[in-house]
């Protein structure tokens, strides 16, 4: 019997995508929750349990919740929701003691090696010399800044660099700033039109500068790798998984984190 998966979410423009993907994949797409209770299921706790699987690209305020559900439905959780705070990531790892659990900033495998090469090129470039700096565009209704992805590219740099991103993140510069402080990775967000998403990571010397940037033009990039996690999540232990684990990088650590205040789908 092919994967049974379902989809919190299925009504927004990922989850419709989601669903095209599941059958294109020789899985079973069982339906899913949509906004305001619409869907082929009452609640989460219905889906999970008619389920292997459930991906879930909601938002942020229910990531709490859809951890306890999916403990208690002893199925694999695929979680794409970006914005989530440090207390929420707290609870998807320790979901993730019960039930295996992929979370990523982004399912799409070109931005993983992006990321994965981040992490080198961080460790590489001494912050001393190599001045990071991360820039995003997005479309104009996304609600959280900087996207989940950017954040996941300063962590990638700050690992290298053997520091916490927190510690040296510098976003949304306005003012009298004063100069550049060394070791800083900064952030800039930009919004408009309907620019699916485009990351750039500069490392700026005063003898050269290196560019790594990745831009998607359609989102079904992020839809085709969300619903390999999930077939991938249905045979593997309890555990945090991140797209890394999927690619078979072997990283085995989840990607994003944003600021509390931030919230939605990337």
């Amino acid at each position: 019997m092919s994967t049974r998966i379902g989809i919190a979410g299925i009504t927004g423009r990922m989850g419709q995508l989601l669903a095209e993907e599941v059958p294109a994949a020789g899985a079973t797409l069982i339906g899913g929750l949509g906004r305001g209770g619409t869907g082929r299921f009452a609640d989460l706790a219905a889906l999970a349990a008619a389920a292997d699987t459930v991906v879930d690209f909601t938002n942020a305020a229910a990531a709490r919740s859809n951890a306890r559900i999916m403990v208690a439905a002893g199925k694999a959780w695929i979680l794409g929701t970006s914005g989530l705070s440090a207390g929420d990531e707290a609870v998807v790892e320790q979901a993730a003691a019960r039930i295996p659990v992929v979370y990523a900033a982004n399912f799409s495998a070109g931005v993983n090696l992006v990321l994965a090469l981040a992490e080198r090129m961080g460790a590489a470039l001494p912050s001393e010399a190599y001045d990071a700096e991360i820039v995003e565009m997005h479309h104009r209704q996304k609600v959280d800044a900087p996207s989940g992805t950017a954040v996941g590219l300063g962590r990638a740099v700050a690992k290298g660099r053997g520091v916490r991103l927190d510690d040296v993140m510098s976003s949304g510069r306005d003012g009298h700033t004063g100069a550049r402080r060394t070791g800083t990775i900064g952030f800039a967000a930009l919004r408009g039109g309907q620019v699916v998403g485009e990351h750039s990571l500069i490392f700026a010397a005063g003898s050269e500068h290196i560019v790594l940037t990745h831009r998607a033009f359609d989102r079904r990039t992020f839809a085709t790798g969300a619903i390999r996690a999930a077939l991938w999540a249905v045979s593997q232990p309890p555990g945090l998984y991140s797209m890394m684990d999927v690619l078979g990088m072997g990283q085995r650590v989840a990607q994003p984190r944003s600021e509390e205040q931030r919230s939605g789908p990337t």
